[in-house]
C-alpha cells in the first residue's frame, strides 16, 4: 500500500521561475507511477504539495523559499468588506457542483479565459488536450463549480474534495466580468462549501511575498502558513 513515506520523489532540472523574474526553480514530483488515492494526496498536501493535472509537486528551489504554502481555516474566516460586498454583488449567480467539464460550454470559456487573461503565460495557446491534462484527476476526487448568470456559464472553479480540506486547483472566469471579482467570489464559494462539508481548511497553493498575482490571499484571514515544517497563522505579511 503506497504511503507518503514510501513514495518516490523526482526532481525537475533547474529552469526559469514561472513568478519571479530573474529566478531559477527546482520542483519536486511525486513518482508519476506511484498509486495515489484520497489519503496519500490528503497527506501531501499537509506537507505542502499542490496537484497540476495528474501530477503532485512542490517547489525545491536552492537558496530560495519564497513559494508558501497557504490555506484558511474556514471556521475562523471572517470575510472583510470588500468581501461582502462581493458576496452581495454576486448573489444573482446561480451555483452547483458538477463532477464534469467535458461539454464545449465549459472550453470555450476556458479558452476566452487563457486567451484574454493568461498570454503571456504558460497555458497559451489553450488546447483541449491541455485542458483536460491539466483540470481533470483520475483519482475521484475533483468536482467543478460552476457559476452561472441566467443560464449563461460566466465561471468555473476546478475543486479537489481532500479527508483535511478542499484545494482550490484553478478557476477560471468569463474576462468580460472582471467587474464583479469572481476570483475572489470563487474563494468565498469553496469557503462556503467546505464549511457545509465539515472540512477544516481551504487550500490556496502558494504565496510568495514579491508576486503580485498571489497578493489577494493574503485577504483572506486567517490565513496559515506552512514553513519549517509546521502550520501557523501568519501575523503579517511583510
Amino acid at each position: 500500500m503506497t504511503t507518503i513515506a514510501n513514495l518516490r520523489l523526482f526532481a525537475t532540472h533547474p529552469h526559469a521561475c514561472s513568478y519571479l523574474e530573474d529566478e531559477i526553480a527546482t520542483t519536486l514530483f511525486v513518482d508519476p507511477d506511484a498509486s495515489i488515492n484520497k489519503k496519500v494526496y490528503s497527506q501531501l498536501s499537509e506537507v505542502g504539495f499542490r496537484r497540476s493535472g495528474q501530477h503532485l509537486y512542490r517547489p525545491d528551489c536552492t537558496g530560495c523559499t519564497a513559494c508558501i504554502p497557504a490555506r484558511i481555516p474556514v471556521a475562523l474566516f471572517r470575510a472583510n468588506r470588500q468581501q461582502k460586498r462581493c458576496a452581495k454583488q454576486n448573489s444573482d449567480l446561480q451555483l452547483k457542483v458538477i463532477n464534469d467539464i467535458n461539454a464545449a460550454e465549459y472550453y470555450d470559456l476556458y479558452q476566452h479565459y487563457i486567451n484574454v487573461r493568461h498570454i503571456d503565460g504558460d497555458m497559451y495557446p489553450p488546447s483541449r488536450q491541455q485542458y483536460h491534462s491539466f483540470l481533470t484527476s483520475e483519482w475521484g476526487v475533483t468536482r467543478y463549480l460552476e457559476m452561472r448568470l441566467d443560464g449563461k456559464l460566466v465561471a468555473v472553479a476546478v475543486i479537489d474534495l481532500l479527508d483535511n480540506g478542499l484545494s482550490a486547483v484553478y478557476t477560471f472566469f468569463d474576462p468580460d466580468m472582471q467587474h464583479r471579482s469572481l476570483g475572489t467570489y470563487a474563494v468565498l464559494a469553496q469557503i462556503k462549501i467546505a464549511l457545509e462539508s465539515g472540512l477544516h481548511h481551504v487550500y490556496l497553493g502558494y504565496w510568495i511575498k514579491n508576486c503580485r498575482k498571489m497578493s489577494y490571499k493574503t485577504k483572506f484571514q486567517p490565513l496559515e502558513l506552512f514553513q519549517s515544517g509546521f502550520w501557523s497563522q501568519a501575523d503579517h505579511f511583510e
